[in-house]
Order: C-alpha cells, then sequence, then structure tokens
C-alpha cells in the first residue's frame, strides 16, 4: 500500500512538472527556427513539438493506471502505459524520418545566417532545458519502473543534444562552411534514431513479457528461505506497465494441512514484496513435494460428456 501510494504521488509530481517542461522545448525551437530558418534549427523544432505531443498519451496512462480492476480488464490498465510507450517509439520514429529529409534537402539550397549570437543563446538554453527534463524523467522513470518515462527522458536528452548540434551548425555556417547546416541536421537524425533504437528494444521487449533473469533469480532467492517452502519450482515474471506481477510454484511437505500450506503461501508472498521493489503482486501456487510444477497438472488427450477431444 505505501508502494503504491508512492507511486501516486510521484506521478502526479511528474504530471505536474511535464507539461511545464515541455511547453519550453517548441517555444525555444520556434525562436531558433524565426530567427534563422536553418536545417538544424527547423529539425530540433520539429523534434521539440513531437517531444511535447508525446507527453499527452503517457499522462492519460498513469490516469488510466489508477483505475481499478474490472472483470473486462482483469489485470488493469496497466497495459495503456506500455502501449502509450509505443507511441513514444513510434512518434521518434516519425521525426527522425522528418528531419533527414529536410536535411537531404538542404543540400542543394544552404540558407545564409542572421543573429549568431541569439542562434547561440537559443541553443544553450534549449540544451539547460531539455536536460533538465531528460534527468528528471529519467529519475522518476526509474524510481516507479516505467519504461515508457525513461523513454521519454533519453528522448528529451536527445534533444538537448540536438541543441548543440544546432549551435555547431551555426558556427560552421557562419565560419564560411554552408553545409555545415544540413550536416548537422543528419547528426541530429542520427541521434534520434540511436534513441529510438534503444527506447524501442526494452518497450517492445516488455510487451512480449520479458523480465531481467535477476529478477527471476531474487524471487527464487527469497523464496526458497521460507520456512516450509521445500522448493521453488517455476516462476512466471510479466511487467504490466510500471509494475511487476508474479506467479511461483512452490513445493511442501506432503503431510502439512490446506491451512499450514496456505500460511506458507502468504510468507512467501510476503517476502517478495519486501524484495522485489516493483511487485504489485503474487500468485503462489501450492504443490506437494514431489508433484510440482505445472507439468504435473497436465492432463492427457480425452474426451467425455460428448465435448470434443481435449487436453493440456
Amino acid at each position: 500500500m505505501a508502494q503504491g501510494l508512492q507511486g501516486r504521488k510521484v506521478r502526479g509530481r511528474h504530471g505536474g512538472a511535464r507539461f511545464d517542461f515541455d511547453a519550453s522545448h517548441p517555444a525555444v525551437g520556434l525562436f531558433q527556427h524565426h530567427i534563422h530558418f536553418r536545417t538544424a534549427a527547423g529539425a530540433n523544432t520539429i523534434h521539440n513539438f513531437g517531444d511535447a505531443a508525446i507527453a499527452i498519451p503517457l499522462w492519460i496512462a498513469f490516469l488510466a493506471v489508477r483505475k481499478i480492476p474490472t472483470n473486462r480488464f482483469t489485470y488493469g490498465y496497466g497495459r495503456v502505459e506500455d502501449v502509450a510507450g509505443i507511441t513514444v517509439v513510434l512518434a521518434i520514429f516519425i521525426s527522425g524520418l522528418v528531419v533527414g529529409y529536410e536535411s537531404l534537402s538542404r543540400f542543394s539550397s544552404p540558407q545564409p545566417i542572421q543573429h549568431l549570437w541569439a542562434v547561440i543563446l537559443a541553443s544553450v538554453v534549449g540544451f539547460c532545458g531539455n536536460e533538465a527534463v531528460a534527468v528528471f524523467r529519467i529519475k522518476i522513470g526509474k524510481e516507479i519502473g516505467s519504461a515508457a518515462l525513461i523513454a521519454e527522458g533519453h528522448h528529451a536528452r536527445t534533444d538537448g543534444l540536438g541543441s548543440l548540434a544546432v549551435l555547431i551548425g551555426a558556427l560552421g555556417v557562419w565560419s564560411g562552411f554552408p553545409l555545415a547546416d544540413p550536416l548537422i541536421g543528419f547528426v541530429i537524425t542520427l541521434f534520434i534514431f540511436k534513441i529510438e533504437w534503444e527506447s524501442g528494444k526494452s518497450l517492445f521487449a516488455r510487451l512480449l513479457d520479458s523480465v531481467d533473469p535477476d529478477v527471476v533469480e531474487e524471487i527464487g532467492h527469497a523464496a526458497q528461505h521460507v520456512p516450509g517452502a521445500e522448493g521453488i519450482t517455476e516462476i512466471r515474471v510479466r511487467w504490466i506497465g510500471h509494475r511487476l506481477l508474479a506467479e511461483v510454484n512452490i513445493a511442501i511437505a506432503s503431510e502439512l494441512t490446506v491451512e499450514q500450506g496456505h500460511d506458507i503461501a502468504k510468507e512467501v508472498r510476503h517476502q517478495l514484496l519486501h524484495h522485489l521493489q516493483y511487485l504489485a503482486n503474487a500468485t503462489i501456487h501450492v504443490d506437494p513435494l514431489g508433484a510440482s510444477g505445472e507439468c504435473h497438472h497436465r492432463v492427457s488427450a480425452h474426451a467425455h460428456d460428448e465435448l470434443p477431444t481435449h487436453s493440456y
């Protein structure tokens, strides 16, 4: 309960601050774009607008996960956060395509530079603001176990590096190298696709129920030290949004009563909730020693009551 309350407070703090930070990104980009319509500045503007827009589905997702499970959505609404994370990845990919196209088109028509010091100032402000957003998002994302929010933080960091690239491009054009502008635009494109790849790997892995093997080992270690738990035969863990759900098969002595087995299962669950920071719930299945594991629950092919042949 305490962990859940803390998570809601963290999400609320993030939700309130995120839009204030994001609102400044397009403003800085537009300022750069207005004072000097260069490819790098235009690319950064496009990317910053995308960054502000993709905060909306994440905000909706953090509201949705607070809803209680229903008979239709029995696991709750945590997957909404995963879907929002995919939206982040798709937005990054699209912005990368747009920026790359704009950079390519500028090779044939480089633009003259104007208001150099204004460009420098806007780039420095853009870098500092984006880096502050990145640190904040990644910190909160790690606190609550949100891969989508961490991805958004890395995306903001890419924006900051893009602002530095704008600065370098402006100095290059001012120094008599007009191709510096589209070249820096391509650098921004590479940054975008790099973060898209890293974020996409993590998010799609979660959609396939991938977890860190260390989590499985930690569950086994915590469960096997509970008195009465003679063995841990199967462990299944998955992410639902930024919370973990676990299913564990434990073996107990056959002569124990149902009530004693239930008490052991309760203590196993208790220990797991203490040891795993992001664990929301654990289902503990109790089996007799020597017949533990899902393989002992399977049914061979058979038919009865005029029903089709089935097995498991």
